[in-house]
């Protein structure tokens, strides 16, 4: 089943202490009553639109990481890939500092933080365009999609963390 959750209570109380007060750009938050799931705008649309539980502005060259208090049950043989909603992308060049985020189905409900999603973008505006963002507003997408491994693999290693944990780097 692919189904996206919201995080918990406990995990979203923690994020609010180490992450939504940090002198990083935030400039307010929702609540945890406010927060949502991501949705399809259309019945046509691919991306879920992720909404931001965060309010910011970036300047040109600066760099937040947005907790965005959802996580994603995934099916086996499926991923999520992440990517900027295409509008911030055009206005602005938000990128993705890791470009395309994938999301692992064995990342839900590990062991460090529930699964959390977290998406890190740079406003990479080259015109000098203040990137802002409201509390509320869809400003990442992600696309659930199949994905084969090779006849030969024979992993056996199970995740034991959060983002990272499956390699020494």
């Amino acid at each position: 089943m692919n189904k996206f959750e919201l995080i918990s209570k406990t995990e979203y109380d923690k994020v609010v202490a180490e992450e939504f007060n940090a002198k990083n750009g935030v400039l307010g938050f929702q609540s945890y009553d406010q927060l949502q799931v991501p949705k399809r705008a259309t019945k046509g649309s691919a991306g879920y639109d992720f909404i931001s539980p965060i309010s910011f502005k970036l300047k040109p060259g600066q760099t937040i990481k947005v907790p965005t208090c959802v996580k994603c049950c995934l099916s086996l043989g499926n991923v999520l890939m992440l990517f900027p909603r295409s509008s911030y992308g055009f206005k602005y060049r938000m990128q993705l500092d890791n470009t395309v985020g994938i999301v692992d189905q064995d990342y839900y409900n590990n062991e460090s933080n529930e699964g959390h999603i977290f998406i890190k973008v740079t406003n990479d505006s080259k015109s000098c365009k203040t990137l802002e963002v409201k509390a509320g507003d869809a400003f990442a997408q992600g696309i659930i999609m199949a994905h084969t491994i090779t006849d030969d693999d024979n992993v056996v290693a199970t995740r034991t963390g959060g983002i990272g944990s499956t390699s020494n780097n």
